[in-house]
């Protein structure tokens, strides 16, 4: 069986944030949607691990 790659978490909401130089669609930094095409899974797993708790920590600071 062929695993299909983890697509891309870009929503095509792209605005980084200046504060936190975090894209306000998919959180990711200019660097990391740069580097996504030559990412392995394993490395693109990892990455929207860190998303995660970057969106986690964005919700935190709003309440």
């Amino acid at each position: 069986m062929i695993e299909s790659p983890i697509p891309s978490p870009c929503i095509r909401v792209c605005s980084i944030d200046h504060r936190t130089g975090w894209c306000r669609g998919c959180w990711r930094t200019g660097a990391e949607i740069g580097a996504w095409p030559g990412m392995d899974d394993s490395a693109r797993r990892a990455l929207l691990d860190e998303l995660a708790r970057r969106r986690h920590s964005q919700d935190a600071d709003r309440v």
